[in-house]
């Protein structure tokens, strides 16, 4: 089933064409990965998604209705969560406090707690921190933080924007690992991200973004194994 369907989208900042016509779609359970170089359009389309930015042409359908004018708020609760670049956590606020901004949109004090149990399984780590302030955290664990914020609201869709950025190999591996979970858990996920052999090697399906457009799609194991994303993207 079609979860999202982006649809001829052209996105501007002022006179920059930031995005330029591009159409993809995720389908339910599937793990889908945009790489691309920095200025690509790749976060740009993360944000027209999630409602931050409005397109001036095109359309962005989810489950079959159309988003384009829909509030980011409206967005989140119709299942969509985004975990934004850089983190950009509550630093002078508790992890439990992060967890607890991520389900401010839902009213049902269980199904709220049966969330953090959720997530405490996913990021042990964080539930032995829950007490501690976020901006104490290393870089690894802000990054599981963000991402279990992002889980609280119950997403069907999670867009992860540059989940590895910045962070040591080792835990850049168990944060693929994790994203891997999530998704065999049943959430579907959009990853943007700059390593893209560990994005290719996760995502079931890739587009490759150059300058706002899409210059190739297709299952992620072909595109690992073309010859010009090689070189262009792994060297």
């Amino acid at each position: 089933m079609q979860l999202l369907q982006v649809d001829n989208l052209h996105v501007a900042y002022g006179a920059i064409r930031a995005i330029q016509g591009i159409s993809f779609h995720v389908d339910a359970g599937e793990i889908v990965t945009l790489i691309g170089a920095n200025g690509a359009g790749k976060s740009t389309s993360l944000r027209t998604i999630s409602g931050l930015l409005r397109p001036y042409r095109g359309d962005i359908l989810y489950q079959g209705e159309s988003i384009v004018r829909t509030s980011p708020e409206r967005i989140v609760k119709a299942g969509i969560s985004q975990v934004p670049e850089g983190r950009q956590i509550f630093s002078t606020l508790t992890v439990m406090e992060n967890l607890q901004m991520g389900a401010y949109t839902r009213r049902d004090p269980q199904e709220i707690e049966s969330s953090m149990q959720r997530v405490f399984r996913s990021f042990p780590r964080l539930q032995e921190r829950q007490s501690q302030l976020g901006g104490t955290l290393s870089g690894g664990e802000q990054q599981m933080l963000a991402m279990g914020r992002g889980l609280m609201s119950m997403p069907r869709l999670l867009l992860l924007d540059e989940p590895s950025m910045g962070l040591a190999p080792i835990l850049v591996d168990e944060i693929f690992e994790i994203i891997k979970a999530i998704n065999a858990q049943g959430t579907s996920i959009l990853l943007v991200e700059q390593n893209a052999a560990m994005a290719l090697s996760i995502a079931d399906r890739a587009y490759v973004l150059e300058t706002g457009r899409i210059v190739l799609e297709g299952d992620a194991k072909s595109v690992l194994r073309n010859p010009q994303i090689r070189e262009a993207y792994l060297g």
